[in-house]
């Protein structure tokens, strides 16, 4: 009587390893360099935030003059942001706001000016 045997042949591991070798040459150099999506994700996250924050300062303090930030210039905004942004990193390009109007702000990262991301300031004494 034959005794039928269970298990994986030597040439199906090998074909399973070349698979998940190639599998790992196509994904690692993928997954290896996420640096600059990640810088330019949190510059436009701060953008937003920055965004924001400007248009309820202006909501609240249009109602009462003795709340929030007086606006400015681009460099006030992050007055009107709860714990402002990490200068170290991040700068706002310098730009005059007049009372009442609008203005296009440039957040960008320190060590590379060009991970850059515009926002709204709203101007307001």
């Amino acid at each position: 009587m034959l005794s039928r045997q269970d298990g994986f042949t030597l040439i199906e591991l090998v074909m399973v390893i070349v698979i998940l070798g190639v599998m790992a040459a196509v994904a690692i150099p993928r997954f290896y360099n996420l640096s600059p999506e990640a810088k330019q994700s949190a510059v436009d996250g701060i953008a937003g935030a920055l965004g924001s924050a400007s248009a309820i300062n202006y909501a609240v303090r249009s109602q009462k003059a003795t709340n929030g930030s007086a606006i400015a210039d681009c460099d006030d905004v992050p007055l009107a942001l709860e714990g402002g942004i990490n200068t170290t990193v991040y700068e706002i390009v310098p730009a005059a706001i007049a009372n009442g109007t609008t203005a296009t702000c440039t957040v960008r990262r320190k060590d590379d000016t060009s991970i850059a991301q515009n926002f709204v300031g709203h101007g307001i004494s």
